[in-house]
């Protein structure tokens, strides 16, 4: 006996059939779901999770690009040196340790090891870091544009009284950085370089990559050796406040030890130097931008040169500052 034949449904009859099914109850809304007699019960997945995938430090930077932006600035700094230095007397070795000393060869070799350590960075750390440059080192520029009226005063007054204080403690007649403002080339050069480049090139170092660096450590070495706390650890980027200190003194000793031979090792000098380094510090904390303390450095070098271009008649005389 035949059987009747059913037509294919059309999609809009499935339509219909579905719209007229009751609606599975939400399962947040009951204590023990109730599956009605045919229904397949329905569960959702959970949304992916926000742990960083394999290669994607969710902390940027840690030890490892630190000492990596570290070499290649050494690298950079090796192999400019050498190549200024050797071109401009090659093969008269008692000319090469002579202009080893010369002011203008020596900040052109740190300008250009700066510079070229800078582009790579841009180019390179992304890779590693799966984000931009600007975003692993927390750069942040807009965020120092915003507060550059409260920045800059901060920088300029930082830099006077700093000078201010040094006035009254005892530094040595000659000390190394003396040899850079013996004329108003070398000044000039030096003015430009320590306004423009070296503070963001020291920022970026000290503040970008030291700072995080040293804080992601110290939080590593502290964690709670359970499951818990490394499941914490990969799904989230925060810092604690004492990581943050401790990565701030360590960065400012290693920012002051940059520094000293070019205060013939003066104590009372370094200790300014590194109470300097911790409002930089400060500054770029609380800000979240390394361009907010890049600004904070640009003024308070800016204030020092101020200082010394009243002084010396905008730098034509020099010979003021032997007295």
């Amino acid at each position: 006996m035949s059987q009747p034949s059913t037509p294919p449904l059309l999609p809009e009859d499935l339509a219909r059939v579905y719209s007229t099914q009751p609606p599975v109850p939400a399962l947040d809304s009951l204590d023990s779901p109730v599956i009605p007699p045919g229904e397949a019960l329905i569960i959702e997945a959970p949304p992916p999770s926000v742990a960083p995938g394999p290669g994607v430090p969710a902390r940027v930077p840690h030890i490892g690009h630190a000492i990596l932006f570290v070499s290649i600035a050494a690298v950079m700094l090796f192999i400019f040196s050498a190549l200024l230095i050797g071109l401009s007397h090659p093969g008269d070795a008692h000319k090469i340790v002579t202009s080893v000393m010369k002011p203008k060869l020596l900040i052109t070799v740190q300008a250009l090891s700066y510079i070229v350590t800078l582009v790579v960075s841009y180019f390179f750390f992304p890779l590693l870091w799966h984000r931009s440059f600007g975003a692993g080192i927390q750069w942040d520029f807009a965020g120092a544009r915003r507060n550059a009226w409260k920045l800059i005063p901060i920088g300029l007054l930082s830099g006077f009284a700093v000078q201010a204080i040094s006035s009254l403690i005892p530094v040595p007649k000659n000390i190394p950085m003396d040899d850079f403002f013996r004329t108003p080339s070398d000044v000039w050069l030096v003015t430009a370089f320590g306004t423009l480049l070296a503070p963001m090139a020291e920022e970026i170092c000290f503040r970008g990559f030291l700072l995080p660096a040293f804080a992601i450590a110290y939080d590593w070495l502290s964690l709670p050796k359970t499951p818990a706390a490394r499941e914490r650890w990969h799904i989230t980027t925060n810092l604690t406040a004492a990581s943050l200190i401790f990565g701030a003194i360590l960065s400012s000793i290693f920012f002051v030890l940059l520094h000293a031979e070019q205060l013939a090792h003066a104590w009372a000098a370094l200790g300014i130097l590194f109470v300097v380094s911790l409002i930089l510090t400060a500054v770029r904390i609380k800000t979240r931008s390394v361009a907010s303390s890049t600004l904070v450095h640009a003024c308070y070098n800016a204030s020092v040169f101020l200082t010394l271009f009243i002084a010396t008649g905008g730098y034509r005389h020099l010979e003021r500052l032997a007295r």
